[in-house]
C-alpha cells in the first residue's frame, strides 16, 4: 500500500501580523501628521499678508491652506500612500532576493538540466527571498521523494508539485499585503476631491446669491478651494495607481519566476525518474 506524501514543513513568518500592526499604526500616524502640518505649517501666518490666514496667501503653501478642512484628509490620504509604498518597495525588494531573479531562475534550470540539484539548492541559499524559499522547498522535497519507495512516480511528482504550491500560498500573502489599502486611497483621494470642490463651488454660490453684488475676493476663495481640493485629489490618485500598478508588476513578475521554476523542478523529476 502506497505512502501518503508527507508534506514538507514550512517555516511560516510572522509577516502578516507585522503588517498588520505596521498599518495600524501608520494610518493614525499620517492623519495625526497631516492635521499638525495643515493647522501648524500651512496655516502659520507667514504665508499670508499681513501674517492674517484669512487675508490673501502669498505662497504655494498659504494657498493650499486656503482649500479648506478637506485638505488635511487629502494630505493624510497622499502620506499614507507614500508610507505604505515605501513599505511594500522595501518587502518586495527583500522577496526577489539578493540578486536578479531572471538570471536565478536561468542557474536553477541550467542545475535541473545537468541533474544537479545540490547545486540548485544552493544557489537557492546564495539568492534568499521568496522566490529562492519556494524553489528550495521542492528542491528538498524532490530529495525526499529520490528516497521515497512506497510510490509511484506520478504520486512523487504529485507530491512535489504540491509542496510548491504550498510553499507559495504562504510567501504570497506577505507580498500583496497591504497593496489593498493603496488600491482604496486610489478611490478615497478622488471622492476626497470631490467632496472639496463641491464644498468650495457650494460656497462660491452662495456668494453670488447673496443680496447685492457678490464679494469678488470672497467668490475667487471659495473657487480657488474648489480647484485646490480637485489638483490634490487628482495627484493623489494618479500616485496611488501609478504606484498600485508598479507593485503588482512586480508581484506578478515574482509569481511566473515561481511557476516556471516549479514547472522545471516537477518536470526535471519526471522525466529522471519515468524510465526506472
Amino acid at each position: 500500500m502506497a505512502n501518503a506524501p508527507k508534506p514538507t514543513p514550512v517555516k511560516k513568518e510572522s509577516s502578516s501580523s507585522a503588517g498588520s500592526m505596521f498599518a495600524s499604526f501608520a494610518i493614525p500616524i499620517c492623519i495625526i501628521v497631516s492635521i499638525l502640518v495643515f493647522f501648524f505649517f500651512l496655516g502659520d501666518g507667514s504665508h499670508y499678508k499681513g501674517g492674517d490666514p484669512s487675508a490673501e496667501a502669498t505662497d504655494v503653501f498659504g494657498l493650499v491652506h486656503k482649500g479648506g478642512y478637506v485638505v488635511p484628509i487629502i494630505m493624510s490620504c497622499l502620506l499614507m500612500v507614500i508610507t505604505f509604498s515605501i513599505e511594500r518597495f522595501v518587502v518586495i525588494s527583500k522577496a526577489s532576493g539578493s540578486g536578479s531573479v531572471d538570471a536565478f531562475v536561468k542557474k536553477v534550470q541550467a542545475f535541473l538540466n545537468s541533474g544537479n540539484i545540490d547545486a540548485a539548492s544552493a544557489e537557492c541559499d546564495k539568492q534568499k527571498g521568496s522566490v529562492a524559499n519556494v524553489i528550495k522547498s521542492g528542491l528538498k522535497k524532490y530529495r525526499e521523494m529520490e528516497a521515497e519507495t512506497g510510490m509511484d512516480v506520478d504520486q512523487k511528482t504529485l507530491a512535489i508539485q504540491k509542496d510548491i504550491e504550498e510553499a507559495t500560498s504562504l510567501e504570497m500573502p506577505m507580498l500583496e499585503q497591504n497593496l489593498t489599502i493603496i488600491a482604496t486611497l486610489v478611490s478615497i483621494g478622488t471622492l476626497m476631491g470631490l467632496l472639496g470642490t463641491v464644498l468650495g463651488m457650494i460656497g462660491a454660490f452662495r456668494t453670488m446669491g447673496a443680496a447685492g453684488a457678490p464679494n469678488a475676493s470672497e467668490l475667487s476663495s471659495h473657487i480657488s478651494e474648489a480647484l485646490i481640493n480637485t489638483a490634490l485629489g487628482i495627484s493623489t490618485s494618479a500616485i496611488s495607481i501609478i504606484m498600485y500598478n508598479v507593485f503588482t508588476s512586480k508581484i506578478d513578475t515574482l509569481t511566473y519566476a515561481i511557476d516556471e521554476t516549479g514547472f522545471s523542478i516537477v518536470q526535471t523529476f519526471a522525466a529522471s525518474h519515468k524510465s526506472k
